[in-house]
């Protein structure tokens, strides 16, 4: 199969680009064609290593760079001449629509953050793909007919972006307790930081490091040296690889108000660390509804402060639910994404083709 991955660019610290990289580069390895259109980024060389194409697609949202993209669009699919383009973001949606038409190519689109309020232009695809039950469930509400949607929960674990990584664990103080992701509002950064600062009171040897940047992390910052437990919180900041500080931790958290299906989970679960995250979105799936994780109510530091108690206080605990945090991980492989996505590119493929073949 001939497959075209569509997105707005290919910078790193961006989940929607770090999916669309992994999957490109298995379905390579499984046996396909592939090529990535956008404006460029990190992951070029990654992809040129890969055996991946690339093309530049200006994803400018005015009028004229807009259509001028549709119309530069529609040649390249003419010129490669793809089986399906696989678009992962809303920009790149509306660009490969009308290209899409003109050239009878299918069209397949993910859908990463369904609480945006543009996320109802991912419906622009022949199949809409929805990286959570809970997306799925979104998208439906908003409109879009479930029988055009197919759920591909996500997954990372042993994609090419990985390869050459560090797997030298992060030297860090324990009990180790990690945060990594975008200092977003919606994470909820600010709930892991009151919970740590209650347990911390009790349990002076706990150590919190936050990994990750954001447009919040000035604030988030006052706010924890504003606290008694300041001292034994460290700001990392953004990591172009964060997997060493998940290998040195002993427990991961991810206190998010919002979150579709993250990436992070994956590789903290790889980690073995011990997982507490909140039951919102696509959280329970990726951890086995409680099963490989500790779920907590969002908003609720009350919670997660009850959950970091028991794992920093009873290393019987602290070690099951590392342990626990293995059962089903095969699930979050890469190979099972990249195999479950071509099985949707088929379906596109077969409802472009019946209105031809009627």
């Amino acid at each position: 199969m001939r497959i075209l991955h569509l997105l707005n660019h290919r910078r790193r610290l961006n989940g929607h680009v770090h999916a669309a990289v992994d999957l490109a580069c298995a379905q390579v390895k499984l046996g396909h064609t592939v090529a990535m259109a956008s404006q460029g980024g990190d992951f070029d060389e990654l992809l040129r290593t890969n055996g991946i194409e690339t093309f530049v697609v200006d994803h400018e949202r005015r009028p004229g760079p807009v259509l001028k993209s549709m119309v530069g669009l529609t040649g390249l699919l003419r010129r490669w001449r793809p089986d399906v383009v696989h678009a992962h973001m809303m920009t790149s949606a509306v660009l490969a629509w009308p290209a899409c038409k003109l050239t009878r190519v299918a069209l397949v689109t993910t859908v990463h953050n369904e609480f945006e309020k543009g996320a109802i232009l991912m419906g622009l695809g022949d199949r809409v793909i929805a990286v959570s039950a809970a997306v799925a469930k979104s998208m439906q509400k908003r409109g879009i007919s479930a029988s055009r949607i197919d759920v591909v929960l996500n997954g990372t674990i042993g994609s090419a972006r990985m390869t050459g990584r560090s797997e030298v664990p992060k030297s860090l103080d324990h009990p180790a307790i990690v945060f990594v992701g975008g200092l977003h509002p919606r994470k909820g950064l600010p709930d892991l930081l009151q919970a740590f600062d209650a347990v911390h009171a009790q349990h002076p040897a706990a150590r919190l490091y936050v990994v990750g940047g954001g447009p919040t992390q000035e604030s988030y910052t006052a706010m924890a040296r504003a606290m008694a437990s300041a001292d034994a919180i460290a700001f990392a900041g953004p990591q172009d690889d964060p997997y060493p500080w998940m290998l040195g931790a002993d427990i991961f958290v991810l206190p998010s108000h919002a979150d579709p299906a993250p990436l992070v989970l994956s590789e903290a679960r790889e980690a073995g660390c011990a997982v507490i995250a909140t039951q919102v979105d696509g959280i329970p799936e990726l951890l086995g509804q409680g099963e490989s994780g500790i779920l907590v109510p969002p908003k609720s530091p009350d919670r997660i402060a009850d959950a970091l108690r028991m794992l920093v206080t009873d290393p019987d605990q602290l070690k099951a639910w590392r342990a626990k945090s293995q059962i089903g991980i095969e699930n979050l492989r890469i190979d099972r994404v990249a195999r479950a996505a071509l099985e949707v590119y088929g379906r596109a493929i077969g409802s472009r083709a019946k209105p031809s073949a009627s």
